[in-house]
């Protein structure tokens, strides 16, 4: 059993989400928890997008991180929904746009690190101060609306779950099967446990990681889409709350810092583990200061339980 659990370390995100959502549901009552358990799959559902890839660059390996995400999520939002101009007939070419930019970023963020020799952790956090410098030039401090279709999509419900959680579990089911059953997924793997080691197996570790860079901004760029029409509109802020947060269910999920092992799965139930922790924190009055030491708390007891102190030895 014990060796079951070691494998699949998203288990314990899922087993965390379900007793705090226990314990909301005797705070708050049955009803009021439903409900919070159908918001927690809608805001947990951008932070899985942003999570997706984040995941993908920590596994390539040591001290890689992508710090840029929000500043991405500002620029894209503004840019993609500039080019949208508010019509519907927008929507193809601002789409379009919107993952051009994204990947742009990242593709900038691997340049940093492979041909200027910067850590990951600088280049991204510099490149995130000249994307969000572009995002206010664009934007102007406006706030840019969406096309009603992109409104009505990303409020919208299938089968009585928000339309933005289907999209982020069909991102999540792709990218699982992709790294399962893919060479890129083994290579992925191998370049994240010991990169030299992969190097001379012949595995391109740079093209591995360069990919994961550019899907991290892929992701962000998907998810500017989604908040801006969630939310009404694209904002030089709306991507501030995932930074932290991007980070966080990568490790609350399984992912091991260390590189070579990712955990799809444990996102979804890291990002909704987050939500109701806050929320409940919130259903017993909290203030802000105190939900957020009080989170952390949580979170750091979260890890400690799932045993990814392991990974830090």
């Amino acid at each position: 059993m014990r060796d079951v659990l070691a494998k699949h370390t998203w288990f314990w995100s899922f087993l965390g989400a379900l007793l705090v959502w226990l314990v909301t549901m005797g705070v708050a009552g049955g009803d009021a928890a439903v409900n919070i358990g159908l918001s927690a799959l809608s805001f947990g559902a951008f932070m899985v997008l942003v999570g997706l890839g984040q995941m993908l660059v920590v596994t390539t390996g040591p001290g890689n991180i992508d710090l840029s995400i929000p500043a991405n999520i500002a620029l894209v939002g503004a840019i993609s929904m500039r080019v949208m101009g508010g019509e519907d007939s927008g929507i193809l070419s601002g789409t379009i746009v919107a993952f051009a930019v994204g990947g742009s970023v990242g593709l900038v963020n691997y340049g940093l690190i492979r041909l200027l020799q910067i850590p990951p952790i600088i280049a991204t956090m510099s490149s995130s101060f000249i994307l969000q410098s572009l995002a206010i030039h664009y934007s102007q401090g406006l706030k840019i609306a969406p096309p009603e279709l992109i409104n009505e999509f990303a409020t919208g419900w299938l089968l009585n779950i928000p339309q933005v959680a289907w999209v982020a579990l069909i991102a999540t089911v792709l990218l699982g099967l992709w790294l399962a059953h893919s060479v890129f997924g083994r290579n992925l793997s191998a370049t994240g446990q010991n990169m030299r080691a992969a190097w001379l197996a012949g595995i391109s570790v740079e093209r591995v990681r360069c990919l994961c860079y550019v899907s991290s901004g892929l992701f962000a760029a998907c998810a500017a889409i989604l908040i801006s029409g969630f939310s009404g509109g694209a904002t030089l802020d709306m991507g501030n709350e995932y930074l932290l947060m991007s980070i966080a269910v990568v490790v609350i999920g399984g992912t091991n810092v260390a590189g070579g092992r990712a955990s799809v799965p444990g996102i979804w139930g890291a990002a909704l583990l987050l939500y109701f922790i806050n929320t409940l924190l919130n259903v017993i009055g909290l203030g802000a200061g105190g939900r957020a030491i009080l989170s952390g708390l949580i979170i750091i007891l979260v890890i400690i339980l799932s045993g990814t102190r392991k990974q830090y030895r």
